[in-house]
C-alpha cells in the first residue's frame, strides 16, 4: 500500500475531489480525517471508507477559523500519534456572481481559499516538525496561473496565493523534512458553489482550449494528490502539478 499507516487530514473532504482523495488514501492504507462543514455528507464518506475496510473519522471544520484548525490537528495527533499528510482541498468558486468586483465576495473567497490554506499549513507544520516531517498538498487551480473571464478576480488571486504560499513553505520547511506541493486542476465537474463554470456554453468554450478534448474526473486529481502524499515523491517539493488536460500548455 502506498500510504500504509500514514495519518492524513483532508479538508473539504465531504464531496468532490476531497471525498475522492479520502477514499483513495484509505484504500492505500492511510488513516484519514475527513474534515468539512457538511456533516451528513462527511459522515457518509467515512461510512463508505469503513465499509470498504478503511480507517476514517469525520470532524466538522470551518477552515477560516483558526481555533478549529488547531483542534483538528490536535485531534489527529492525539488519536493516531502524529500527522504525516495534510491536503488543503477546501475551497469555493468565484463563478457564481455577475459582479466580478463584489467586495463581500472578495473577502469570503480570500478567507476560505487563502486564509484557510494558511491556517491548515500553520498547524500541520507545527505537528510535522515534531513528527520528523510530512507532506502538505495544496489545491490551487489553473486559475492560479492565468486570468479568466466570468470568474471573480478573488478566485484567481486566492489560487495564485496558494501557489506562492506552497513555494514559500517548501523553501522554509525543507530542512525539517516537510514537503509542500500544489496541484492545479483544470476543468472538472462543477463544484457545489459553481456558477458560470457549470454553464454548458462556458464549459464548451473552455474545452476548446484543452488538448485532450475533455473535462477531468475527480479521481484523476486524487491520484495526483496520492502521488505527492506518498514516498514516491520524496524528492519533490515546491512543485506545481497541473492536472488540466494540457490547458496550460497552450
Amino acid at each position: 500500500m502506498r500510504l500504509a499507516d500514514k495519518i492524513a487530514i483532508i479538508s473539504g473532504a465531504a464531496s468532490g475531489m476531497g471525498a475522492a482523495t479520502a477514499r483513495i488514501f484509505a484504500r492505500e492504507g492511510a488513516k484519514v480525517m475527513v474534515a468539512d462543514m457538511l456533516e451528513a455528507e462527511g459522515e457518509a464518506v467515512v461510512a463508505g471508507i469503513k465499509a470498504a475496510g478503511g480507517t476514517a473519522v469525520f470532524r466538522r471544520l470551518d477552515v477560516t477559523e483558526e481555533a478549529q484548525w488547531e483542534a483538528a490537528v490536535g485531534d489527529a495527533v492525539s488519536r493516531w500519534g502524529r500527522l504525516d499528510v495534510l491536503v488543503n482541498n477546501a475551497g469555493i468558486s468565484g463563478s457564481a456572481t455577475n459582479d466580478l468586483y463584489d467586495t463581500g465576495l472578495w473577502d469570503r473567497i480570500m478567507a476560505v481559499n487563502g486564509r484557510g490554506v494558511f491556517l491548515g499549513t500553520k498547524y500541520a507544520v507545527a505537528a510535522m516538525r515534531k513528527g520528523g516531517g510530512g507532506s502538505i498538498i495544496n489545491l490551487s487551480s489553473i486559475s492560479g496561473v492565468v486570468g479568466q473571464e466570468r470568474i471573480h478576480c478573488a478566485y484567481n488571486a486566492s489560487k495564485a496565493a496558494v501557489r506562492l504560499l506552497t513555494k514559500s513553505v517548501a523553501t522554509q520547511e525543507g530542512a525539517a523534512g516537510i514537503r509542500c506541493n500544489s496541484v492545479h486542476p483544470g476543468l472538472m465537474p462543477p463544484m457545489r458553489t459553481s456558477g458560470a463554470t457549470a454553464d454548458p456554453v462556458f464549459r464548451a468554450k473552455m474545452l476548446g482550449h484543452v488538448p485532450l478534448g475533455r473535462s477531468g474526473e475527480v479521481d484523476e486529481v486524487a491520484n495526483a494528490i496520492l502521488f505527492l502524499a506518498s514516498d514516491e515523491s520524496s524528492y519533490i517539493t515546491g512543485a506545481e502539478l497541473h492536472v488540466d488536460g494540457g490547458y496550460l500548455a497552450c
